[in-house]
């Protein structure tokens, strides 16, 4: 059996989708990774083959920056930095206007291309991600059942009267006026109006007599695999998803890092993990904020500077371990607590250990994951360009000392999704059905 797993060349993406084939692999089955250069490192990590496709025009092995994009997406990746210092509307704004060109990249020749990776690889299964909606298309207007992997929070899957890039819930600190909302829905309209038109006529010169979408954000493959927890997930809006499975988590196995373990085995304060991910450690502002509101608890951190240099964060305790990229998974399932941005994988990742989750969304579907934890309280959130380290450490503060019955119920989760990973809820899934 082949399993042909198509990721877009970002480390976020294909981490997880990785871990997903790893339950192929194990079972001692073909697994082929359809992706770009700059992860083909980590996908030969992971004892997988891998395939030339590339979905966009940027790339992200581990710590992205803008120096290192293509011309044009260096200007986009700044563009995009300098609107999350405005506040989640005009991020959101930004994204929206740059949506185009970003999800829908050159579709004709990615699909064709898609399309010769199928002939060639030739596989029994198909996973690809949610996002890579040029490779989507090509399987569909193909005819080629997929298995459609939503990674980040569910609502990146529109449902209802949703429009993609609005999120359909927020942090109570962070709902921005309803005029801004009202505003950012016309033009999330204007895109996916835009955005489908452009996958119609993409579909219709792939396969003529294909049907037509109403909201191409709104498709899903033949099989819909959701990468987060369904006890997270509000009723109402699971009711409206139609066939699907709950992964609940992708945890990858890391290797041992020497530096880390020693780390770990120093001390007996609680450990503090910080990240604000691959994309987002460029805002050493709000990194240096918490780092002066850790500074103030008897705590031991690790800290993932990524683009932020060090010497940003001001003085840095002897206690803590400070390195542009940390083996998450591993000082995860050590920490008392996590400080992140609130990605999908962050988030997972830390309800899979038991972690509580001090959230500063930024961006995109964070602010729906962040409204989930909150709503259930399994974390707290602050808005990051406004949060003090005052505010930040009061928020530490409580998080340490988790309180019933949300500690019992993080640890009810924690259990049930260790219990029964991601890897095999998606191999089961998709080896038993029809």
């Amino acid at each position: 059996m082949t399993l042909l797993v198509v990721s877009p060349d970002y480390a976020s993406h294909l981490y997880p989708l990785a871990t997903l084939a790893t339950a192929w692999r194990d079972a001692g089955e073909r697994v082929v990774v359809a992706t770009g250069p700059a992860t083909e490192a980590l996908v030969r990590g992971f004892g997988l083959e891998q395939v030339d496709l590339r979905l966009g025009r940027g790339s992200n092995p581990g710590v992205i920056r803008a120096e290192d994009q293509p011309r044009g997406e260096d200007d986009a990746l700044r563009g995009f930095f300098a609107a999350t210092r405005e506040g989640a509307v005009p991020t959101l704004t930004f994204q929206a206007r740059a949506r185009l060109d970003d999800l829908l990249w050159d579709p004709l020749t990615v699909a064709r291309r898609v399309q010769e990776v199928v002939a060639q690889v030739r596989p029994d299964h198909v996973v690809v991600d949610h996002l890579a909606f040029s490779a989507r298309l090509a399987l569909t207007a193909s005819g080629v059942p997929h298995a459609d992997v939503v990674l980040g929070h569910p609502s990146a899957l529109v449902v209802g009267d949703e429009v993609y890039g609005l999120p359909p819930a927020w942090p109570a600190r962070m709902r921005p006026p309803e005029q801004d909302l009202a505003g950012l829905r016309i033009l999330c309209e204007q895109v996916r109006d835009r955005f489908t038109a452009d996958w119609n006529a993409a579909l219709a010169a792939l396969d003529p007599g294909a049907r037509a979408s109403t909201d191409a954000f709104a498709e899903t493959g033949d099989v819909l695999l959701l990468n987060y927890p369904g006890e997270l997930h509000e009723e109402g809006r699971t009711a409206l998803l139609g066939q699907h499975a709950f992964l609940g988590s992708a945890v990858r196995e890391e290797p041992e890092d020497p530096e880390v373990q020693d780390w770990l085995t120093s001390g007996g304060a609680p450990v503090v993990y910080v990240s604000l991910g691959s994309f987002l450690s460029v805002r050493s502002d709000v990194l240096s904020r918490v780092a002066e509101a850790l500074r103030g608890l008897d705590v031991r951190v690790a800290l993932a500077s990524g683009a932020t240099p060090p010497g940003e964060l001001g003085p840095v305790p002897d206690s803590w371990l400070v390195r542009p990229v940390l083996p998450q998974v591993t000082l995860l399932r050590h920490a008392s607590l996590t400080v992140t941005h609130g990605g999908n994988n962050s988030v997972t990742e830390a309800l899979t250990a038991g972690v509580p989750l001090l959230v500063l969304p930024l961006s995109t579907d964070q602010f729906a994951g962040a409204a989930a934890l909150e709503r259930t309280g399994l974390g707290e959130t602050l808005d990051p360009n406004t949060a003090s380290p005052e505010d930040l450490r009061g928020a530490a503060g409580r998080l340490l000392s988790l309180p019933d019955p949300a500690a019992s119920r993080l640890a009810r989760l924690a259990d049930d999704l260790t219990r029964e990973p991601g890897p095999a809820r998606a191999y089961a899934r998709l080896t038993t059905s029809p």
